[in-house]
């Protein structure tokens, strides 16, 4: 039974399958600069806008800075890794692609499954995100926002105690973008351009213009004393100290996920032995140093308890209409391009949860309406139907502190595996070519898990146990299910 459970999918297999499919034919035409900008679109979004606020508030005050500078460091210990792996396969692949090759099949179940909450659940934050800074623009507009009971979760209570039911705003843009998938109208280059550009001018003015708003009083302690902080939920986490600066980098590390979207294109790279890691990392520490000085400006600029209350929604926004005078304008330009970059990362979002069981779905280890297309679209249209149906209760019924946390902690466990694979294929398969390797393997490989570690743990056990469930809950799908499918097994028997 072990031996069924560990059987790896080898990479020749790996590769016919890709040329079977079609895959073969994509043409390296990304550079290295063409990659830094993927990474960069693909990054900033929901984790910076809204998450930011969420760890100053809840975690860290004005010490986030810290938190920011912690989990990039985790994401570039696994994005060393995701880059060996993407100029070693270079085919369109994921962590549970890599994980078949090195761990075997179980392990690349559970990060397939675990991706859903990247994904999936990821999806459902962003949308709540863009609700709130929908209701902003409505505001601007002059126009009656969506009234708090139904642009909130019932776990939500507004400051006049007005009890949220759900979130349909949120529901609204996951059923477009969803029925956008299954017609499969792709985003043209040059409006993925000109949102990614949008989305780093943003960041930068509010930057330029933030910095003369500070209040050094807002600093002042950098990092507070350690406590406790209880939410409105009723989940009391560590607030300041050590402790709140992991918290803190557990939850802003949403704002770094979907880097690893650069591996995915390592088919379509020049040179992916040089272009993988340079687009990998050249767009995390481009990333890293907005993401500070954002945080510090934003910090410095309102207070913590403006974050707990008023300004915990559209919390960009917010800062710049209460304490930059004269830069109306400026909270005007922000919620309607945070609006459309939004749209673009849950468009993207959705996209990579759909392939991700397309493929396990080829592989027999979820059913095959995962893998039906349309006739006319050629679209996993089934597979885009459930996923709405999925995300949008999530997006409906809970508040973005419990499905943002919940994206974190499953990326960050599937980082912590694919930190693992490097090792083990290292041991495993030394004769493989590898264009780029990992410098210091093992001690890159276990620094790697051990920050990610570090951040899963200074999430706190409400986290743990979301995790722990929703393994569990996949464990009874493998066993019940996919083993028996598995074409690799079946094969093998």
């Amino acid at each position: 039974m072990a031996n069924a459970l560990f059987r790896t999918k080898s990479i020749d297999r790996l590769m016919a399958d890709s040329g079977a499919s079609g895959d073969s034919g994509l043409k390296r035409t990304l550079g290295a600069w063409s990659l830094i900008g993927l990474g960069i679109g693909a990054i900033i979004g929901a984790g910076l806008f809204v998450r930011t606020a969420a760890a100053i508030a809840e975690r860290a005050g004005p010490s986030v800075t810290l938190a920011f500078i912690v989990a990039g460091i985790g994401c570039a210990f696994a994005g060393l890794c995701y880059a060996e792996f993407a100029s070693m396969i270079p085919i369109a692949g994921s962590a549970y692609t890599y994980s078949y090759t090195t761990m075997g099949e179980f392990v690349a179940w559970i990060i397939g499954w675990d991706l859903v909450l990247e994904y999936a659940v990821g999806a459902a934050t962003v949308a709540i995100a863009w609700s709130q800074y929908l209701n902003n623009l409505l505001r601007i507009l002059g126009i009656s926002e969506v009234p708090y009971a139904w642009s909130h979760s019932a776990m939500e209570v507004s400051t006049t105690g007005i009890h949220g039911i759900a979130n349909l705003p949120a529901v609204l843009i996951l059923g477009l973008l969803s029925m956008v998938l299954m017609r499969g109208t792709q985003e043209s280059a040059l409006l993925n351009g000109i949102i990614v550009i949008t989305k780093v001018a943003i960041v930068m003015i509010v930057i330029a213009v933030g910095w003369g708003f500070m209040n050094s009083a807002n600093h002042t302690p950098y990092i507070p004393a350690a406590t406790t902080y209880t939410t409105a939920q009723g989940v009391t986490h560590a607030y300041g100290g050590i402790m709140g600066i992991l918290g803190a980098a557990g939850v802003v590390f949403f704002a770094y996920i979907g880097f690893d979207a650069v591996s995915t294109a390592a088919q379509e790279a020049k040179n992916p032995g040089r272009d993988m890691p340079i687009g990998i990392l050249g767009s995390l520490v481009i990333c890293t140093i907005l993401y500070i000085l954002f945080a510090h400006v934003l910090s410095g600029v309102a207070t913590v308890e403006d974050f707990r209350t008023a300004g915990k929604e559209a919390s960009v926004a917010f800062a710049i209409q209460k304490y930059m005078t004269g830069y109306g304008w400026l909270a005007n330009f922000v919620t309607v391009a945070i609006l459309a970059g939004f749209s673009s990362v849950i468009l993207v979002m959705l996209l990579g949860q759909s392939r991700v069981f397309y493929s396990m779905s080829r592989d027999g280890l979820v059913p095959k309406v995962f893998s039906d297309t349309h006739p006319k679209f050629r679209t996993p249209w089934k597979s885009n139907m459930l996923f709405f149906v999925f995300t949008s209760l999530f997006a409906a019924f809970l508040p973005d502190s419990v499905v943002g946390e919940m994206t974190s902690i499953g990326t960050l466990f599937a980082f912590m595996l694919v930190c693992a694979g490097v090792w083990i294929l290292r041991v495993r398969r030394p004769d493989l070519v590898r264009t780029f390797k990992v410098p210091m393997v093992p001690v890159v490989a276990v620094l790697g898990i051990v920050v990610c570690g570090a951040m899963i743990y200074g999430l706190g056990w409400t986290n743990w146990l979301r995790l722990g469930v929703w393994l569990l809950i996949g464990m009874f799908i493998y066993f019940g299910y996919s083993k028996s499918h598995s074409k690799l097994n079946t094969e093998a028997s």
